[in-house]
């Protein structure tokens, strides 16, 4: 049976998990999600570095596609928490950038805003990230309806993370719940998974 993530050789002891506010690299980072909470009868999803290493998860104690999910480390840090704004037609996700269990802010990190398209059975998603008071930035999730792969990409279209169904090195394809994901450097890892976690109430699969 092939396993959801890598396995480390036994005679390399595993490193102690990474801190929580190393979140953007130099170099471009594969993780494995596997799309399953830790918790019995939970929902959410966990996440594991190229070592095989739990890095993030989100636990969901509540019904599947919860109008508020905490995205956090392995620790059980909060590092943001998501909210569904129902009013809006399509459906609007606001990420609140947390220290710990509060948010640094009373105003949204980003919002995520759904689009449709009726011919050609796709979807999109646009986000907008606001880091400061001052300072704004455009982004734009793709994908098709009903599928796991997907990107994000900047305004100018280039891709900053990349998700796809995950295949073992010998090329047999896992479940539709183990997902391969890359993020290219200089990104920050915590907000690709915040906006995996909204692709994931979107499409209800946590």
């Amino acid at each position: 049976m092939a396993k959801v993530h890598p396995q480390m050789p036994a005679a390399v002891p595993p490193r102690p998990p990474p801190p929580s506010d190393s979140c953007i690299t130099s170099r471009r980072e594969t993780f494995t999600l596997w799309m399953k909470s830790l918790l019995i009868q939970g929902n959410g999803y966990t996440v594991f570095n190229s070592d095989g290493e739990i890095v993030y998860r989100i636990d969901n104690y509540d019904k599947k596609c919860s109008s508020e999910v905490y995205l956090m480390d392995l620790q059980g840090k909060v590092l943001f928490t998501i909210l569904q704004r129902k009013l809006h037609v399509f459906g609007r996700w606001e990420g609140y950038k947390c220290n710990g269990s509060k948010a640094d802010s009373q105003k949204p990190c980003f919002q995520v805003r759904k689009h449709c398209r009726i011919l050609g059975g796709g979807s999109s998603c646009e986000v907008t990230v606001r880091p400061n008071e001052a300072q704004s930035c455009y982004y734009r999730i793709q994908g098709l309806a009903g599928k796991s792969t997907f990107k994000i990409v900047n305004s100018e279209g280039g891709v900053m993370a990349e998700v796809k169904q995950k295949q073992t090195s010998s090329g047999v394809v896992l479940g539709d719940d183990v997902l391969n994901l890359v993020v290219e450097p200089h990104v920050d890892h915590s907000l690709v998974m915040a906006l995996v976690a909204v692709c994931g109430l979107i499409h209800h699969r946590m």
